[in-house]
């Protein structure tokens, strides 16, 4: 249960986090790149407050799955849909397909494998 809460709390503080870039960050490199690998943190996150004893290969499972919603940005499934007039929509859907966005979610999940590397070895 201790396990649960601590990935609970870290997703909440990436919640906020993500929250905060969003409505208050407009540059050109933390908005961009650095929300895009934290979203793959908080999926992460989440998946592990609901699974704490973990999920043999998340990281992978979790860039697999970034990948895909940025593929359907590619095709527009928001349009296909017929859901791009709803904002949400638009914001969980993603709306504009960028190959550095799937370079940033490699790169966060590449340090996801790395931490839970870290964390077996280490034995905690």
């Amino acid at each position: 249960m201790r396990k649960r809460l601590l990935f609970l709390a870290a997703f909440i503080l990436v919640f906020l986090i993500e929250g905060f870039i969003a409505l208050y960050v407009r540059d050109r490199f933390v908005r961009p790149y650095v929300g895009d690998m934290l979203v793959v943190v908080l999926v992460y996150l989440g998946i592990r407050a609901v699974f704490p004893k973990g999920v043999k290969g998340l990281p992978l499972w979790v860039f697999l799955f970034a990948a895909a919603v940025e593929a359907g940005q590619y095709f527009h499934l928001a349009a296909l849909l017929g859901v791009d007039h709803i904002r949400i929509a638009r914001i969980v859907l993603g709306s504009v397909f960028d190959w550095k966005d799937i370079a940033c979610y490699a790169a966060g999940c590449l340090a996801l494998a790395f931490g839970e590397y870290v964390v077996r070895r280490k034995g905690l």
